[in-house]
């Protein structure tokens, strides 16, 4: 499948279904959540039973809608599985998904087995980049397959079957909302379902935005970029100072290499014996003890050109999936899990019985998306590159401090492509909230 079949226009509705086992398996969980919904309703003995199997209902509908992706995540995961050769899958595929690294100690790594901020179409790896020409173009100075000049901008379909499935969990759920408060004499979930469909429709209008920004603002080309407030797809590239070699936690054992930006986690899965009217019971939570983030400045190259970065700079990033994560029962040494359980208990938290370590971050090669501010670079930072200035591009820097009125400055893994693909309409990001929460107010001022 190429992208001459792939339609960027959602249109009003589009029937999607899932596109991985996973999904599938959610889907599955799904529809046994709703069936034992009906049972219980229909099985009910008395009012509270009757409620509380109506409200099982929505919740195997929800379960499901979120196994149907968006208007073209389907079609995108078909163009990548196309676009990378065979024995690049078989690498990735050898690199990817849980490995046991010590089974008496508990300790194992997961590397996620998709990545959804990837390049779909293919991209030129570091055989083909001009060491000697870090900002000129690539070849002829064509644009990236990727690139929004190339492939358009993707438009999210109105509806599509999330929308009819969350439709139904929104009927279904107030009319069990309606029964609950009935048989309860309560008003309490009505209250803590208006705050819940405020949030959620809240959060949706934020992601609209976000949305209409990609959308209304033109990608610009780097070897013709002008100041401002550009947008720009690209890939990363080095920069003449070279790149990082993160190691996490100062542990040598968990270490990335090639990367230009990353922040990492630290945490500890802590228990505790807590005291309840019926009796004592453990409860546990992740707490995160230590985190660290940081970055170096890297070409990004759209193939007619490259410009520096700065992703410091930039306040809102987004660096996908986790590249990285290590668990164990242990501390990586006997002194540092002493220490580990010593301060637990020490601030009350209980128990410590698990450890884990997660990195995000920014690689070479990677697409990258952004919107930011341009910064005119000085004659010393350009001398101490070799650069004469003969390009537009070699005198201004991206960064990411200023925002522009409708504009917010951001950074993330992936390409507009990517990023859009994924994107789900305004109708199914605030309508569908605002009429739940809408109905739920009814609800409250009828009880």
């Amino acid at each position: 499948m190429g992208k001459k079949n792939l339609d960027l226009q959602g249109g009003v509705f589009k029937f999607t279904k899932p596109c991985s086992w996973g999904s599938w398996l959610m889907a599955i969980i799904g529809l046994l959540v709703f069936f034992a919904g009906i049972y219980v309703a229909l099985g009910a003995v008395d009012g509270e039973q009757y409620a509380a199997g109506l409200l099982i209902i929505p919740l195997g509908l929800i379960i499901m809608s979120f196994a149907f992706p968006g208007s073209f995540e389907s079609e995108l995961m078909e163009i990548r599985k196309n676009s990378i050769s065979p024995e690049e899958l078989n690498s990735q595929a050898e690199e990817r998904g849980l490995s046991i690294d010590n089974w008496f100690l508990g300790q194992s790594t997961l590397v996620p087995t998709n990545d959804p901020s990837d390049w779909i179409m293919a991209a030129p790896g570091p055989a083909s980049w001009d060491d000697d020409d870090l900002y000129g173009p690539d070849g002829d100075g064509s644009p990236l397959p990727e690139h929004p000049v190339n492939v358009g901008t993707p438009i999210p379909a109105t509806t599509t079957t999330f929308s009819i499935l969350i439709l139904l969990a929104i009927i279904t759920s107030l009319y069990a909302l309606g029964e609950f408060v009935a048989a309860y004499q309560s008003i309490m979930p009505a209250v803590v379902a208006i705050i819940a469909g405020v949030l959620i429709t809240i959060v949706g209008y934020y992601n609209v935005k976000l949305m209409r920004q990609k959308i209304d603002t033109p990608t610009s080309l780097i070897r013709s970029i002008a100041a401002g407030h550009p947008e720009l797809v690209g890939q990363v590239r080095p920069a003449p100072e070279g790149i990082l070699r993160v190691v996490v936690d100062g542990h040598q054992s968990m270490v990335m290499d090639n990367m230009v930006a990353f922040n990492w986690s630290y945490e500890q899965y802590r228990c505790r014996t807590v005291q309840t009217k019926d009796g004592s019971r453990e409860e546990c939570n992740w707490h995160t003890v230590r985190t660290d983030e940081g970055g170096c400045s890297f070409i990004l190259h759209d193939g007619t050109g490259g410009i520096r970065v700065n992703p410091q700079t930039f306040k809102r990033k987004d660096w996908g999936k986790f590249r990285k994560r290590w668990d164990g029962a242990f501390a990586k040494t006997i002194l540092q899990d002493f220490k580990s359980q010593a301060i637990a208990n020490l601030v009350g938290g209980g128990r410590v019985k698990k450890h884990r370590w997660t990195l995000f971050g920014l690689k070479l090669g990677e697409p990258v998306y952004l919107l930011g501010n341009t910064r005119q670079r000085t004659n010393e930072e350009l001398q101490s590159e070799g650069l004469d200035g003969s390009l537009q591009n070699t005198l201004l820097e991206m960064v990411g401090d200023e925002d522009a009125p409708g504009i917010k400055s951001n950074i993330h893994r992936g390409t507009e492509l990517s990023s859009l693909g994924r994107m789900r309409s305004g109708v199914e990001m605030i309508m569908l909230p605002l009429l739940f929460t809408i109905g739920a107010i009814a609800i409250l001022g009828l009880g």
